[in-house]
């Protein structure tokens, strides 16, 4: 058993895959299976079912797996201090986000980190909640940044930044109001451009109408988008209005390119959360990154509990 077989055996125990394992090592998958198998003989034991079409773990895969992310993570551990020895702090995190903190959070937080550690990469991708937890408890990604709460134990929410959704009309479209807020039974004669199913806000916004005795369905929706930036650029050309979030048009109300309007009588404060897996073994690196996300928002608890 050497570490070789053990980095391929995280890999494949990662992906359910022996051809997904081989892509990110970069090797070929005849190479991932040898491994596997000479790991296997040295052990004598089975560590992977092959027999069906999803890869999984034996009882003893999943006993070496816990080891196996031990062992790995005390060698990075090791490599990381002295790195940080030497002053060089780098490696690749792996992050998870859904539109709007990708967009409009993330960016000065990554400035903010990537000038203390310039020597350290991300790999960003776009899920909605519930893909984001998905992704964080197989391992594939480290930390998340999402807009919703979605009921899993495993998963620890940490919360960024208050938020609200409001609604956004172009600026030829006066909505009858009162100091912004408008009477819920004007939103029925309103043309709406949607968020696609999946996403934070469409969840709130079906959940708030729904509690107010108000079905998607009975308002005159024209499209459902998957894009927030394109949603905004809808609105501001006459097409609809739409709900979003009040982080992501802070900039299109201060250079006067849209109206906003809150619904009286309803409440759609929302927040955004940083999670991550409670049975995550964090890296050196990762924790160091923790530490950011801390420093950064302000969060004095994560580092007490710490």
């Amino acid at each position: 058993m050497d570490l070789k077989q053990l980095e391929v055996f995280v890999a494949v125990a990662k992906y359910n895959s022996f051809s997904k394992a081989a892509k990110e090592l970069f090797l070929t998958q005849p190479t991932v299976s040898a491994h596997i198998q000479n790991l296997e003989k040295s052990l004598d034991t089975v560590l992977v079912n092959r027999n069906n079409k999803v890869i999984t773990l034996t009882k003893a895969g999943e006993i070496l797996y816990e080891h196996a992310i031990y062992i790995l993570n005390n060698c990075k551990k090791a490599v990381y201090d002295i790195k940080e020895y030497s002053g060089k702090i780098e490696g690749v995190i792996d992050l998870a986000c859904s539109s709007i903190p990708e967009t409009y959070i993330l960016p000065d937080f990554l400035k903010s980190f990537y000038t203390n550690y310039p020597n350290v990469k991300f790999s960003i991708s776009r899920y909605d909640s519930q893909d984001a937890i998905s992704e964080i408890l197989n391992e594939r990604i480290s930390f998340g940044f999402v807009g919703s709460k979605v009921n899993n134990k495993q998963i620890e929410y940490i919360d960024l930044i208050d938020d609200e959704l409001v609604l956004i009309a172009p600026k030829n479209l006066i909505i009858e109001n009162e100091n912004g807020f408008i009477d819920i039974e004007k939103l029925y004669n309103l043309k709406f451009i949607m968020r696609k199913d999946g996403s934070g806000t469409q969840s709130i916004v079906i959940n708030k109408l729904k509690s107010n005795k108000i079905p998607l369905n009975s308002l005159d929706t024209i499209a459902y988008v998957e894009s927030n930036e394109s949603i905004k650029e809808m609105v501001k050309l006459g097409l609809g209005v739409s709900f979003v979030s009040y982080t992501s048009i802070i900039e299109d109300i201060n250079s006067n390119k849209l109206n906003f309007y809150k619904i009286k009588n309803m409440s759609f404060d929302r927040k955004f959360y940083f999670i991550y897996s409670k049975k995550k073994a964090f890296t050196p690196l990762e924790y160091k990154f923790l530490d950011g996300v801390c420093d950064y928002f302000n969060l004095e608890h994560i580092k007490k509990d710490k």
